[in-house]
């Protein structure tokens, strides 16, 4: 006889048992699919330009291009884990808006037109952190804060 113990997929909240998703939760996935989105187009861009210009830059090109198309998995399954109120997504979204604020932070450095792209990513950034730690978010992806966890696994 083998005691069967509710596996973590059982106990997580899904979207069928929890109601509808909240809005800040929707807005933080569509924030994380932008950022991911403009991440695959600029890689693609920068893939492009490697593959068609100077030889001696090809390596970069290719290098860079390939490196933020990579990159731009990490925001977009983030997004997708969002909106599937998947709990591991949050940490994926969290790192991703950490990396993007020296990002902005480098754009907004230039003296180019680089500047309004690092106000939009900074607003971004921020917005998307504020999304992702609100209570709000956290209860609908079914995180537990510090001191809580006993108190819902113990039976009442």
């Amino acid at each position: 006889m083998s005691s069967q113990s509710p596996s973590s997929s059982e106990t997580e909240i899904t979207p069928e048992n929890a109601g509808p998703r909240p809005r800040r939760l929707t807005y933080a996935a569509a924030l994380s699919a932008l950022e991911g989105l403009a991440l695959l187009v600029g890689g693609v861009w920068i893939l492009a330009l490697g593959l068609t210009g100077d030889p001696g830059d090809r390596t970069q090109g290719v290098t860079g291009g390939v490196t933020l198309i990579a990159l731009s998995l990490l925001p977009l399954l983030a997004a997708r884990g969002l909106l599937g109120r998947r709990s591991w997504s949050r940490g994926p979204a969290l790192v991703t808006q950490i990396m993007a604020l020296p990002v902005a932070y480098t754009l907004l450095q230039a003296d180019s037109a680089a500047i309004p792209a690092g106000i939009a990513l900074a607003i971004a950034a921020v917005a998307s952190l504020v999304l992702l730690v609100n209570a709000e978010t956290t209860r609908a992806l079914g995180i537990r804060g510090p001191g809580n966890a006993r108190q819902q696994d113990e039976p009442k």
